[in-house]
């Protein structure tokens, strides 16, 4: 059983950081005794205006994936903003297509925002949506659109249109149809210690009763991304103490990763003693690199594991 609500609260109240670290450290240890923090190669590109998979912008969809595969990348991500045009049958289409081209590259496509859109503008259920497009090509969904899971909190970006249970729902349907799901908190946009813990909570209980979350991920809104007046980024020791006790908390989710993306390699190592057991994505597109795969494979040395890189799910561990 991971720490309770109360001792999570208190360990957000501490000044003891290397206390907290050292019990998620333990956590982590306990669940991965083997020495190994893994890290993954992937893709992202978008699927905005495309219209048939025939087209130029299909093309450009394919150079992504190929140049993705090219270099060793594994999975690939699909996102954008769905539009009213673009329905159930134009997903098939586009994951069809791109299974035919790419048979064995991971599909780990569309948020929960982006398939609650696509379900209304087809008029479908969430499940008979998913199920669609697992059947056309879909292999997991990020959860990368979570933000804070608590209504008392203005969602931002995708998921501002929809509520906390939505989004739950999505993964819930996912989970019950097979699919693995990840989970992320973005946090530091004006939430309260109190929203955080409410968010670990709601992923544990849907954990609990689906077992279908392959990983967590906490994140922190940078100043590109908040518009709260006068906000300020997380420091590292805020990140530092939010992935120990999501860690803590969590501790019925197997896999906690760290983010290379908000947090770059130095916290990313440190993380590696805060609970984390993943390094993150080293993303495999132009201008999204914040470290290359031999970096990140040093930091993870240095922290004292073995590197390993993984798939999406954590289920295949590469040697290289």
């Amino acid at each position: 059983m991971g720490i309770s609500r109360n001792e999570a609260l208190e360990c957000f109240a501490s000044d003891d950081l290397i206390g907290i670290g050292m019990e998620a450290d333990a956590v982590r240890r306990k669940l991965h005794p083997e020495g190994v923090v893994t890290y993954t190669l992937d893709g992202k590109t978008t699927y905005a205006e495309t219209v048939e998979p025939s087209t130029s912008a299909f093309a450009r969809i394919c150079d992504s994936i190929a140049e993705t595969a090219a270099m060793g990348g594994t999975s690939v991500t699909l996102q954008s903003e769905a539009t009213p045009t673009q329905t159930i049958a134009w997903f098939e289409a586009l994951f069809r297509r791109t299974k035919e081209h790419f048979p064995a590259v991971w599909l780990h496509c569309l948020s929960a925002s982006e398939i609650l859109t696509v379900a209304e503008h087809s008029g479908l259920t969430v499940q008979d949506t998913i199920a669609r497009l697992r059947d056309a090509g879909l292999d997991s969904i990020p959860g990368n659109d979570a933000g804070i899971l608590d209504d008392a909190v203005q969602p931002g970006g995708a998921r501002m249109h929809w509520k906390t249970q939505d989004w739950l729902a999505v993964h819930r349907a996912a989970h019950k149809l097979g699919i693995q799901t990840t989970a992320t908190m973005a946090f530091g946009g004006g939430e309260t210690y109190e929203h955080r813990v409410n968010h670990l909570q709601l992923v544990r209980q849907l954990h609990e009763e689906t077992g279908g979350f392959a990983s967590f991920t906490p994140l922190t809104f940078s100043t590109q991304s908040s518009t709260v007046p006068g906000f300020e980024e997380p420091t590292a020791v805020e990140y530092l103490k939010t992935l120990a006790i999501s860690r803590m908390y969590l501790d019925n989710v197997e896999n906690v990763q760290s983010n290379l993306e908000t947090q770059g390699l130095k916290v990313v190592q440190v993380s590696l003693r805060f609970g984390a057991n993943d390094a993150g994505s080293v993303m495999l597109v132009e201008g999204a690199n914040a470290a290359t795969e031999e970096q990140v494979r040093q930091v993870i040395r240095d922290a004292g594991f073995q590197p390993f890189q993984r798939d999406t799910l954590y289920r295949t561990m590469f040697l290289n």
